[in-house]
């Protein structure tokens, strides 16, 4: 996409206003020529659930004011900017990988196939996918590794909040299958509450077998773990899908 920030020189006497920062703006201005999709993901850490992603392009004439990483948002905020953010955006989707893909995979190219997926799925073909971190998945479009993005990219800072609101919602929905576990207060990361909950109930099927945790709870109860070689992914991913960002031109 391209754009060009208006601006007016000052009145005689008075000094120039500061330049607006990239967030303040609530789009990049900064790569002409280029559609780019901001990317990032929810859910690494957690014990249970899947890990989601989300890639958004903005459209440049419909700017969104107070975009910013979704880790520093109240929940209230980061719902009401969601809502901006699938009604004004260009482009945006968000995919997931389960948590057999997690347990299959190893939750670092679980990450990289949840976002690939959402780069594919958008409506709009970008031309340069800016993924939050230093590594990205291997992508049909030319990417970047930022680090810290979603606090500085505003694309990124809306995929974080797609992904981040669409991942607690469905953990809120887990809750009300599984109500011991506590899912809608801690999302699935492994707080006192949820490990307490682990030892005394056990692992669901929400759970990540390949967590540290998560397998001692399994010992624990008496249930040998289902093993993680005996399932499959969907899509053929593995670590061919992942790639350093020292390692691309």
């Amino acid at each position: 996409m391209t754009g060009r920030a208006a601006s007016r020189g000052p009145k005689s006497g008075r000094p120039p206003r500061a330049k607006p920062t990239l967030a303040q703006q609530g789009l990049s201005f900064d790569l002409p020529g280029e559609i780019v999709c901001g990317v990032d993901e929810a859910g690494r850490g957690p014990l249970a659930g899947p890990v989601t992603a989300a890639a958004v392009i903005l459209d440049p004439a419909r700017p969104i004011e107070g975009l910013d990483d979704s880790k520093v948002l109240s929940a209230k905020k980061r719902e009401a900017l969601y809502d901006a953010i699938v009604e004004r955006a260009l482009a945006w989707c968000v995919a997931s990988a389960s948590v057999e893909e997690i347990d299959t995979l190893n939750i670092l190219h679980a990450t990289m196939l949840a976002m690939r997926r959402a780069v594919e799925g958008l409506g709009v073909t970008p031309t340069l996918a800016r993924i939050d971190g230093n590594r990205c998945p291997v992508l049909a479009v030319r990417s970047e590794a930022v680090i810290g993005g979603d606090a500085l990219v505003p694309s990124i800072s809306a995929a974080s909040i797609l992904a981040k609101v669409t991942r607690d919602r469905l953990l809120v929905e887990l809750h009300r299958a599984f109500p011991v576990y506590g899912f809608d207060a801690h999302a699935g990361y492994g707080t006192p509450q949820h490990l307490a909950a682990l030892r005394e109930h056990g692992p669901c099927a929400h759970h990540r077998r390949s967590f540290a945790p998560v397998r001692e709870a399994f010992v624990l109860h008496g249930l040998p773990p289902a093993s993680p070689a005996a399932r499959h992914p969907t899509d053929g991913a593995g670590p061919a899908d992942v790639a350093d960002a020292s390692a691309r031109a």
